[in-house]
Parts: C-alpha cells; structure tokens; sequence
C-alpha cells in the first residue's frame, strides 16, 4: 500500500476514534445527569435504567469498534494494514474505505460468516 494511502487511512480511523471516544464520554455523563437529577416517579426510574441499558449496549458496541481501531491503527504503524488476518491476501481498496478496521478481505469474511473458517 502507497504512504498517501496509509496516510488516509490512518486519518479516517483517528477521526473515528476521537469520535467514539466523545460518544462514550457524551453517553456517559448524560446519564450521569440523569442519575444526580434523582428520580421523581416510576416513570423517570423506568426511563433512566432504559437509557441506562441502551447506553450500556452502545457502549459495548463502540468499545468493540475502538479495539478494532487501535488494532488497525496498529497494522497502520507496522506495515500490515490491509492485509487479510486470514488469507494474508490485500484487501480492497473499496472494502478498506467502507470499513477501515476491517480484518477480513470480502472472501474470507464471507467464509467466516458461513463458520467455514
């Protein structure tokens, strides 16, 4: 892969986890808020464990994400960014600019997903 293309990349999957890192952090204190705000009735409880739950879930989503970034952000400095973690192959260009943390060229990810590998 050229330097201008490492460059990119390496851009993109910043900005996506300074992005992710807000997210959290954004997540965090409002429900934080929420909690110092006291619940007045049933209601307000209901709606605090529910952001509280989706909050969690999102979180754990973009915690996954943000491992997949430094990974890459990883293959980045050492040479080995887009290269398939299963067939060692080159993965696309296209795939890379849809999915930058990708592991997987869209033949192996295919497999994986059928359990064949």
């Amino acid at each position: 892969m050229k330097k201008s293309d490492l460059e990119y990349f390496e851009t993109i999957l910043k900005d996506r986890k300074e992005q992710i890192i807000k997210n959290i952090n954004d997540s965090v204190s409002e429900i934080d808020e929420l909690r110092r705000n006291g619940a007045v009735d049933e209601f307000d409880i209901a709606s605090i464990t529910a952001d509280s739950d989706l909050g969690y879930s999102l979180g754990a989503k973009q915690r996954n994400e943000l491992r997949e970034i430094e990974s890459s952000l990883l293959k980045v400095k050492n040479g080995t960014y887009g290269i398939c973690e299963s067939c060692e192959e080159n993965i696309s260009m296209a795939r890379l600019k849809a999915k930058p943390n990708v592991k997987l060229c869209i033949t192996c990810q295919e497999l994986s997903e059928k359990n064949l590998i």
